[in-house]
């Protein structure tokens, strides 16, 4: 079953309306002296006080849910002063848009690697229905699916990417969010609740591994950027010995080549400066 819109009757109508009823009833009581005429004066007297309980505010982005003695009548959305019947029981429900902010929880990477992790969840109600007899507290129940779905996510994929192609944690957040706003709305499509955005807003590895991994990554990246400098230090020393044989500078023999691409690769690829030595005899 599915949320049922009513639009009860305007309650300034009805504020004009019954007090002009209870009026003429007592006007009726104290005039009149035909016994049946007084008995249905007071009769009406009566369902004009039991019906000043059906007056009920109803809130921008705010809902009602009415209920006739257990069984669902319908949601009335319509901002403003309302009438209904005053047997209706009237359940005030928020359609305004929420944040749920989860705790920082403790969860095993795809690596197995222990990590923090928290998440945003952002998100309103939009079928009053569902959020009021599907579930018992849905308040409650999309914090728990919500951490639910963090913890799930967290599992599937790694902290950090290590093969080329490879989706992580930490390389694609963007991928991650919308992953984490589809599970987290599969999750709480029963309680009448829509995920406007999820996003991770923590993510570490826990204490107790934070520093080994730390010099992990530290050692990853000096290896990249010493691939990089050795890769153009080789293509500078190629194109050194080319233009030295193509220009007719100098003939090297395979030896004096090799003492060249030697010194050359020193001076390019080492980390502190070098002194040049300068040779003051012959080439050999």
């Amino acid at each position: 079953m599915k949320e049922i819109r009513r639009n009860p009757a305007s309650g300034y109508l009805m504020l004009v309306v019954l007090p002009a009823l209870m009026l003429v009833s007592l006007l009726v009581l104290v005039g009149v002296n035909i016994g049946l005429v007084k008995v249905l004066a007071a009769l009406l007297l009566l369902c004009s006080v039991i019906s000043l309980g059906g007056f009920f505010m109803v809130a921008p982005n705010e809902a009602k849910v009415l209920q006739l003695f257990g069984s669902y009548v319908g949601t009335a959305v319509s901002p403003g002063l309302r009438w209904a019947n005053p047997f209706y029981s009237k359940k005030r429900v928020s359609q305004r848009v929420r944040n749920f902010d989860s705790d920082k929880l403790k969860v095993n990477d795809h690596a197995g690697n222990p990590i923090e992790i928290a998440a945003v969840v952002v998100w309103r109600v939009v079928d009053t229905y569902e959020a009021v007899f599907e579930v018992d507290d849905f308040e409650d129940f999309v914090s728990i699916q919500s951490e639910a779905a963090v913890r799930n996510l967290a599992s599937s994929y790694p902290y950090d990417q290590h093969q080329e192609g490879e989706v992580a944690l930490r390389s694609h957040t963007q991928d991650i969010a919308e992953k984490l706003k589809v599970e987290i709305q599969d999750r709480l499509d029963k309680a009448g609740v829509e995920v406007i955005e999820a996003r991770i807003s923590h993510l570490a590895y826990a204490p107790e591994i934070a520093s080994a991994m730390l010099r992990r990554q530290q050692a990853a990246a000096i290896v990249a950027a010493r691939s990089q400098l050795v890769e153009g230090a080789v293509s500078m020393v190629h194109m050194a010995l080319s233009e030295l044989k193509e220009q007719g500078v100098v003939e090297l023999d395979e030896e004096r080549k090799a003492v060249m691409v030697s010194n050359l690769l020193v001076v390019l690829c080492g980390e502190s400066h070098t002194q040049p030595v300068v040779n003051a005899g012959s080439l050999y």
